[in-house]
């Protein structure tokens, strides 16, 4: 009897640095990508592609369409999660986008703008309402773009998730805070969290990876963190400190 082969993932948390350069910075992420094998799950940093480029809102918009298209044929075998700043109708919206076989298969506006860096200035803020899981070969991701991960409602919409990711474009003036929050993202929920922030300066320049157990994985060197995801992690977790998560 010929049995099915168990699909084998693997957690991986981009860190770079984004430059001026948007074409640059997308060809980084494209080499990062084809770099991780197949059935990897990607986290970039929020806004990877242009930052918060303010003075050029116009050119950072425009430069959306071209960028998903090379990321879906990049994501082909793979999934690869982060935000892009992309024009609609009613404004500019901050979008975390799930790319994955080609396709974009999930997408949702930043629910939480940053009001202390003027984000409300630049951003239509997203609803609440759309945070939700997206379903990849079984494992329920769900995301927490940024300053989201300060809110506590927005943890209990993340409840049952297997893995949640987090892009962002965290101040290094409060990295501790960022360790904290990730950690105790992934000890309440009993799930893995991916966590990735931009190289740049300004920011807090950490990868990280949090099992269900809360053991937390950093990597301040390298371009990418890299975890076998484990589903009987999460399972033992939540049989063995039952707090009534499914």
């Amino acid at each position: 009897m010929m049995t099915s082969k168990r699909v084998e993932h693997t957690l991986c948390s981009l860190s770079f640095e984004t430059t001026n350069d948007y074409k640059a910075n997308l060809q980084t992420l494209l080499t990062l990508i084809d770099n991780r094998q197949k059935n990897s799950i990607i986290v970039a940093p929020e806004v990877a592609l242009t930052g918060f480029d303010y003075e050029n809102f116009d050119a950072v918009s425009a430069f959306a369409s071209s960028a998903i298209e090379s990321i879906k044929k990049a994501s082909a075998n793979k999934t690869v999660i982060l935000t892009i700043i992309e024009k609609r109708d009613d404004g500019v919206y901050n979008f975390a986008k799930v790319f994955h076989n080609g396709e974009v298969i999930y997408e949702r506006a930043k629910a939480k703008l940053f009001k202390f860096g003027g984000e409300e200035k630049y951003f239509v803020e997203g609803n609440i309402d759309d945070i939700d899981f997206v379903l990849v070969d079984g494992i329920k991701i769900a995301i927490l773009i940024c300053f989201e991960l300060r809110f506590k409602e927005l943890w209990s919409r993340c409840e049952g998730a297997d893995i949640i990711a987090v892009p962002a474009w965290w101040g290094k003036i409060r990295a501790k805070h960022f360790e904290i929050l990730t950690q105790s993202l992934a000890l309440i929920n009993q799930c893995y969290v991916v966590a990735s922030d931009a190289k740049n300066e300004e920011c807090t320049k950490i990868s990280a990876i949090i099992s269900p157990q809360g053991e937390a994985f950093y990597n301040r060197n390298k371009p990418c963190l890299e975890v076998k995801y484990n589903k009987k992690d999460i399972s033992l977790m939540r049989r063995y400190m039952d707090v009534g998560i499914e």
